[in-house]
Formats: structure tokens, C-alpha cells, sequence
């Protein structure tokens, strides 16, 4: 199926939780890996934020200077601020820059210290210096199918949110269920409401779940509409700041198999490419 699904392996949300620190070459040469099995569409290699808040991703800089860039595979960075989008947007290799926004005002603070007004303001001036250098911009809406902090939350909410972020000039989004909060129900409903209300517009889906619920939850989401999808390999990763007990990704060699792409021995060597990188 490619060519129909975007398919996106984000190895930065695999390691960021991870407490001992991983050696950069290790980083880069899986990270080249994924990218010569031409697997993925997207990488999410790292991310410009503080080497306090994240350690693992200190060293987010050396690591990009290591990839071997293909025209083929797009490289992703996640930045929490403008100062992370000034230091990203030097680098030629990077085609997209992610920003979690969170409609959880809770969760908002906790992941970026700041609140949901002053994050708004934030990607209007993102928006435009990304434009400037020619990247684009993909806002995760964080907490897109509720939270665990009683923060208000419904369909419509996201979908005033979608259209204001639309206003400043988004055009691609993920839906991200930081938490594990949607099952498959929820997911479907969700997606059918803002593909049928944004049409033209790419929205993709960033699961956190159980290996056991993954495959129930992509499967909703693609019959709903989505043709872009995030994962992670043995289904690793999580937000450090959502909340203590991190959930992991959707794996991504469950996405490689729903989708069709590659076979059993490609994925396998991912697999082990990956199991190396956490030895």
C-alpha cells in the first residue's frame, strides 16, 4: 500500500523515557538502518527540546549530523518552544517539525510549561518561521480522545481547536492519545468527525496502546479515513510527562504487516536493529 498510507517509525518517542543513556553512534546507525529499508515514510528521529527535560535526546544535533538523508525517507524533530524551532529549522536535513499541543490544559503545562493560550500564540509564530525555511509544521493534538486529569474534553472540542489551529495555517495534524484513553469505538468516531468536517486535510494518528489493543485501533482508525500512522518498533515509547505508568506506541511491525510493506526478513532485521540499539 504505498503510495496510499504514510507510514511513520518514530524512534525518538521509543528512547526518550529510557533512563540510561544510549551512545549517539548506536543511535545513528539504527536510525540509518530505517532509513535504507525504505520501510517508512517518515523517521522521528529526535527532538530540540531541553537536555534537562530529556537527556536521552541530548544529543539530537550529533545524531543528525550522522544520519545518511535520503530524499526517499523525510526526517522528523518534535520541538517544544520557539527556541527549539529556531535551532531546527538551520538544519537542512530536517523536512518536518512536530509540536504537541495539547487541548488538556493539565497536560499542556506539564509538557511544555505553559498554558493552552500561550501555546496557541506560539505556533502562530512557529507556523511562520517554518515557512521561512521552507519546513513544515505537523501539530499533535495531545490529549485529542480525552485525559486523565478531568480536563474538559469532546469531539467538538477538537475539532474548535483543529479549525483555529487551521486559521494560523496548519495543514497536517495527528491525533495523538497520549494516554491510551480512546478504544477502537472512540477512535473511529473521532476520526470519521474531523475527516468528514477537514477534508482536505492530512490527519494522521498517533496511538498510545497495548500490543493486544493496537491492531483494533489502527484497524478503526484506517476504516474511518486515516492514512497516516505512527508507531514505534517492539512498541517502546511514551511521554515522560503524561503520567507515571508510560504506555507504549502502536508497533510498527504491526503497521508494516497490516499495510502490506515489507517482508517477514526485512522486519525482522528492524527488530533486531532495534533490540541492539536498547542492549
Amino acid at each position: 500500500m504505498r503510495g496510499q498510507v504514510v507510514l511513520v517509525d518514530c524512534p525518538r518517542d521509543a528512547i526518550q523515557g529510557l533512563h540510561s543513556f544510549i551512545d549517539t553512534d548506536k543511535k545513528i546507525k539504527h536510525i540509518n538502518t530505517l532509513i535504507d529499508s525504505g520501510l517508512f515514510d517518515i523517521i522521528d528521529f529526535g527532538s530540540f527540546v531541553s537536555p534537562k527535560a530529556i537527556p536521552q535526546l541530548a544529543d539530537t544535533k550529533a545524531v543528525l549530523k550522522g544520519i545518511r538523508k535520503s530524499e526517499r525517507v523525510k526526517l522528523l524533530a518534535i520541538v517544544a518552544n520557539l527556541r527549539g524551532v529556531i535551532e531546527a529549522v538551520q538544519e537542512e536535513k530536517i523536512d518536518y517539525l512536530g509540536y504537541p499541543f495539547s487541548i488538556s490544559e493539565t497536560f499542556q503545562l506539564r509538557n511544555t510549561n505553559m498554558d493552552l493560550a500561550a501555546s496557541y500564540q506560539q505556533v502562530k509564530e512557529m507556523t511562520a518561521l517554518a515557512a521561512a525555511y521552507h519546513k513544515s509544521l505537523v501539530v499533535y493534538i495531545s490529549m485529542a480522545f480525552g485525559n486523565p486529569y478531568n480536563d474538559p474534553w469532546s469531539p467538538v472540542l477538537v475539532k474548535e481547536w483543529i479549525e483555529k489551529l487551521i486559521d494560523l495555517g496548519i495543514r497536517e495534524f495527528a491525533l495523538a492519545d497520549t494516554t491510551s484513553e480512546a478504544d477502537a469505538n472512540q477512535i473511529a468516531e473521532l476520526f470519521n468527525a474531523v475527516n468528514a468536517r477537514f477534508p482536505t486535510f492530512e490527519i494522521g494518528a498517533h496511538f498510545h496502546a497495548s500490543r493486544a489493543e493496537s491492531l483494533a485501533k489502527i484497524e478503526a482508525a484506517y476504516i474511518a479515513g486515516c492514512r497516516k500512522f505512527e508507531g514505534a518498533l517492539l512498541g517502546y515509547g511514551g511521554c515522560p510527562f503524561a503520567k507515571n505508568d508510560l504506555v507504549g506506541n502502536i508497533p510498527s511491525e504491526l503497521l508494516l504487516h497490516y499495510f502490506r510493506r515489507g517482508t517477514d526478513a526485512e522486519i525482522d532485521t528492524l527488530e533486531h536493529s532495534f533490540r541492539q540499539l536498547i542492549l
